[in-house]
């Protein structure tokens, strides 16, 4: 039973909205990001990078200590507000691709994610929860939402559509062509509502942003040693987070990129190959897999199909049924020697978005030997290794939609 809350978000004013929201450092080129720092004084990128102001790189405490000041001056300077009262946030993406997203920005509870009404799929890796953490607890706020999904509710598409039917807050179209829009939600039955029809769900599930959430958790846990007069409902205890259905969730695949055939002639890999697999050679025809266990590969200029031979393997639980973990057990670990999916330096992930061509183009370049191809993962497959308390492998999942920074920022 889910305990989802409104909050006082403190957003950019109406008319600066467009300029402050920005994405993820580090999807930016250096380039990308120069320019933006250099002819947008109001990108939030100016916040999460003070040292631009200094013309250095600055790191660990103090940028984290600048990294506040940054964003106070731009409170002061009246760009940002805070909401008198709290609020959900109805928002709305509409990508480039056609693809229209509908969800709540939200406060969710720590103790759910402690408890499992709030489930994970993947993997953390401690000394990142650490590190984030040290920064929550020193900036004071989080302005990048952890991406949940919810079983589809009729209750909660009614109120968002409602919702929806008014003038939005904000309406702004980012240089991706990608349109957001945001709604204020206020009306106290409403905002009843939306907590009763959440706590009514048997759990949630982390679509993206499992870092962001057991740091969240490990800020809790430490604020709460330091406050005496602890109650559990201080906003430590919670996290911003976008709510969307399931029907929503858009997940693309990771396909791989390996950089040597770990010693072994082209030959003598397919031959290793054909103990797990039947192999068709397509020469040049593109070729992705219409069905779960089946593979594409390129592989010196020509694409193949790799069909499993299931009797020879054997699914035990959600993870062993899973095509990443598959490719893995079948041939990354055992043929091409990659113990690490996650650290080793020869594979490489390219999300299903560049698709095979990416692939292609660049094992042709050299700079790989072999490239594999897969379908998505879907979200019953998402939801039942979180329900199995099994962690899927590295970069299993691409999932959108993203949301931009600096839109909905949430202070403890």
């Amino acid at each position: 039973m889910p305990k989802i809350l409104p909050f006082r978000a403190v957003r950019p004013t109406r008319d600066k909205v467009s300029l402050i929201a920005s994405r993820a450092y580090d999807s930016y080129s250096r380039d990308e990001r120069e320019s933006r720092l250099r002819d947008n004084p109001f990108s939030f990128l100016h916040i999460v990078n003070p040292g631009y102001k200094y013309h250095k790189v600055i790191s660990g405490k103090e940028r984290y200590r600048l990294v506040r000041n940054r964003y106070q001056e731009f409170k002061e300077d009246g760009i940002f507000i805070q909401d008198d009262k709290p609020c959900y946030y109805v928002y709305k993406i509409v990508n480039r691709d056609g693809f229209s997203f509908k969800g709540i920005i939200a406060a969710a509870s720590v103790e759910d994610y402690k408890k499992d009404a709030i489930k994970k799929h993947e993997e953390t890796l401690k000394f990142r929860e650490t590190m984030f953490k040290k920064y929550l607890k020193t900036v004071g706020f989080n302005a990048e939402a952890v991406l949940l999904t919810y079983p589809d509710s009729p209750g909660l598409k009614e109120i968002i559509e409602k919702t929806m039917s008014e003038r939005a807050e904000y309406e702004f179209t980012t240089t991706y062509r990608d349109t957001h829009y945001l709604w204020c939600l206020d009306d106290e039955a409403v905002l009843a509502e939306v907590e009763r029809l959440f706590a009514e769900m048997p759990c949630i599930y982390i679509a993206d942003g499992h870092h962001r959430t057991s740091s969240s958790m490990l800020l809790a846990e430490a604020m709460k040693k330091e406050n005496k007069e602890h109650t559990g409902n201080e906003p430590y205890n919670f996290f911003m987070s976008y709510l969307i259905p399931e029907s929503d969730l858009k997940i693309y695949e990771f396909n791989r990129l390996v950089r040597d055939l770990n010693g072994m002639s082209k030959e003598e890999f397919l031959v290793k190959l054909d103990a797990m697999y039947r192999i068709t050679e397509l020469g040049r025809e593109y070729y992705k897999p219409s069905k779960k266990h089946h593979f594409s590969m390129y592989l010196d200029g020509s694409f193949y199909s790799l069909y499993l031979r299931k009797h020879d393997y054997t699914i035990n639980n959600a993870l062993d049924a899973l095509d990443t973990q598959i490719l893995h057990t079948t041939i990354l670990k055992p043929i091409l020697g990659i113990e690490d999916a996650r650290n080793d330096k020869r594979l490489h992930y390219a999300h299903g978005k560049m698709d095979m061509a990416y692939v292609k183009s660049m094992v042709d370049s050299g700079e790989f030997k072999v490239g594999f191809g897969m379908l998505p993962v879907t979200t019953s497959e998402m939801k039942q290794i979180a329900d199995e308390g099994l962690i899927m492998p590295p970069k299993s999942t691409y999932i959108q939609p993203k949301l931009r920074s600096g839109v909905t920022i949430y202070e403890f």
